[in-house]
């Protein structure tokens, strides 16, 4: 497998540097090209397992030469939920031993013409199937007996005095793996008013997608002991009312959801995470409660559409049409290369501030893009 990764950091470093990526005019548009690129590679090599071969190798390594940026997405789409399905299909296993006896005995009942009894051991008064107590440590000490790593969040390693704290991989992954989840309340453009502490640059748990979207991972702070309703604040729209999240029901325990707590390396360090846009099926409605984010405002009221480096609001659909969101977006951070017991270290990319911090120091200066 050694062999395989050295080939795909070759094909990394080589395609980054491709005239392909030369045809989008917007400096942003081509840094997530160069991006998603990578993401395909590293994620693509995950997928592949420790079975792999050469020839797999060299097939994924020729499709990234040759697919569209659409193509690419999609694929890399597909790798990333096939890693958080795993994982919420872990969290189910802890959460829910019983479901599976559950379903079996309701399926036997209900071909008796039987009733499962109110007060079960199996559910609880109001028919939702009982999840077992265990606190954030415990579970955390499951995922990594079972998939081999969890996070800590600790004092940073990193030699500037505001570093803090920092995020910890204890255990190992190989490189394209989900490390952890960015979580918080997600604003579309439209709503960057709202956001605390954006205007006047307060607020260091803020991210970024490529598409404008930002998430606030302020309130989040280390998760809870729990599952329980969550929209992060009293969100208010523009007119004063309160918009609706209470169908969010997010399990606070998630031992991924700590992103934003892995800090920019040091001048001469590399990072070893990247971030990856993550849109998350609204569909799949048994692994919602494990993914760490919702939404600000009323997205089937408000569209948006950008003309140069300005955000313009539209109340009229288009066609007629319900914007009602199908997918959720997010941010999850991805293994640029295998991983044992060390500190995460995120690219912030602050380039393109007036006012960097006195410890930022650029990764790549190729990779600055100006407004």
């Amino acid at each position: 497998m050694a062999f395989l990764f050295q080939k795909f950091q070759e094909a990394v470093k080589t395609l980054a540097k491709s005239p392909t990526f030369a045809f989008a005019r917007d400096p942003r548009q081509l840094q997530y090209q160069i991006d998603l690129n990578r993401l395909f590679l590293y994620t693509s090599y995950n997928r592949l397992g420790k079975n792999a071969s050469e020839a797999d190798a060299e097939e994924i390594i020729e499709i990234a030469t040759k697919a569209s940026v659409a193509d690419q997405q999609m694929v890399v789409q597909e790798n990333v939920h096939a890693q958080i399905k795993a994982f919420c299909t872990f969290m189910d296993a802890v959460f829910l031993p019983n479901e599976k006896k559950v379903n079996d005995v309701s399926f036997e009942l209900s071909q008796q013409t039987k009733i499962l009894p109110q007060h079960s051991d199996l559910r609880s008064a109001n028919g939702v199937p009982k999840q077992r107590l265990i606190s954030q440590v415990e579970l955390s000490q499951k995922l990594k007996d079972e998939l081999g790593y969890t996070l800590n969040v600790k004092p940073s390693q990193i030699s500037h005095k505001d570093a803090g704290q920092g995020l910890f991989l204890d255990g190992v992954v190989d490189v394209g793996a989900v490390v952890a989840f960015y979580p918080g309340v997600v604003y579309s453009p439209a709503y960057y008013h709202h956001i605390p502490g954006y205007l006047d640059e307060q607020n260091p748990y803020l991210i970024t997608r490529h598409d404008g979207n930002v998430i606030d991972a302020q309130l989040w702070g280390r998760g809870g002991d729990k599952k329980e309703l969550w929209n992060g604040r009293k969100m208010v729209d523009e007119k004063g009312s309160q918009v609706d999240n209470s169908d969010d029901v997010l399990e606070r325990r998630n031992p991924l959801a700590l992103a934003h707590f892995a800090n920019h390396p040091s001048k001469g360090m590399l990072p070893n995470v990247m971030i990856c846009p993550y849109d998350f099926p609204l569909i799949e409605n048994d692994m919602r409660a494990y993914i760490p984010n919702v939404l600000f405002g009323n997205a089937a009221e408000e569209n948006t559409e950008r003309f140069g480096s300005f955000w313009f609001k539209s109340r009229v659909p288009r066609n007629n049409e319900s914007h009602v969101p199908t997918t959720l977006k997010t941010v999850v951070l991805v293994a640029t290369r295998a991983l044992q017991d060390e500190e995460l270290l995120l690219n912030y990319r602050l380039g393109n501030t007036k006012r960097c911090p006195e410890w930022y120091a650029p990764v790549d200066e190729e990779e600055i893009i100006e407004e």
